[in-house]
């Protein structure tokens, strides 16, 4: 029987996908080790990225704050807008809104600056020079996405709470200790650790389909566009499967 073209294109894609992951820890676990290039990569993937992340998250925890508190008022519990608003971004909103904004920068960044080399040649010229391409502009680039997302991640949750510092004392005044003090002791165990876990995936996720795009795109500049635009809309896609699968496995393991 046979399979429909776009099942097929799907499925051809995502053994592509497979194969590209299984060579980045094939080639990723044998030296030489492109550690100078890594260092490289963190800097300019989380620096880069920190300030759409921390803009975002202030953005994010005042808005919130601001909507949620007429229902709050409404049901005589205003008393835990700040643990209601903790435990939503620290357990998901954070970490999904942050890997969404991360996907679209840095995976169309990598989309496009890998086609745009894929394009011109250079990495063929590298692998003419005795240099292995895969090992310093893949794996370099996905190993920095996966340390440096969780690291956004945290400063992006504490930019977010303290905008929500700021909307809650837009409407009454509660002190900055009392406020904070109220977050934490709503956490336990299973609030910080998977929400902190799952971001190593995401980060994971989005360098594979950024460097995959990429690197196998096709010639010409439409292909480096089309690239670059695939890259995002795959990695977000990604970032949603992964989050509704590391729900149901703390579910699962009873740490909701």
């Amino acid at each position: 029987m046979q399979l429909p073209v776009k099942l097929q294109q799907f499925l051809d894609e995502t053994g592509d996908i497979a194969r590209f992951t299984g060579r980045y820890f094939v080639q990723g676990g044998k030296p030489r080790y492109e550690f100078r290039e890594l260092i490289r990569q963190c800097y300019l993937i989380g620096y880069n990225s920190f300030p759409l992340v921390g803009l975002t998250g202030f953005i994010m925890g005042l808005v919130l704050t601001m909507q949620l508190r007429p229902s709050l008022v409404a049901y005589g519990v205003e008393s835990q807008l700040p643990v209601m608003v903790g435990i939503a971004i620290v357990r998901e909103i954070g970490p999904v809104i942050t890997a969404l904004i991360f996907a679209g920068k840095i995976a169309s960044s990598m989309g496009a600056e890998l086609g745009s080399m894929k394009v011109t040649e250079q990495i063929d010229a590298m692998e003419v020079s005795g240099t292995n391409p895969f090992r310093y502009l893949v794996v370099t680039r996905v190993a920095a996405s996966t340390l440096m997302l969780p690291v956004l991640v945290v400063l992006g949750d504490a930019i977010s709470l303290f905008g929500a510092y700021i909307g809650v004392n837009i409407r009454s005044n509660t002190s900055f200790s009392l406020f904070f003090q109220q977050i934490s002791d709503s956490f336990s165990f299973g609030d910080v650790l998977p929400a902190f876990i799952k971001t190593f995936f995401f980060g994971f996720a989005v360098g594979v389909i950024g460097c995959y795009k990429g690197y196998n795109s096709s010639k010409g500049t439409e292909g480096v566009g089309r690239a670059a635009n695939s890259a995002v809309v795959m990695a977000s896609i990604l970032i949603f499967i992964i989050d509704l699968l590391a729900v149901q496995i703390t579910d699962l393991l009873g740490l909701n």
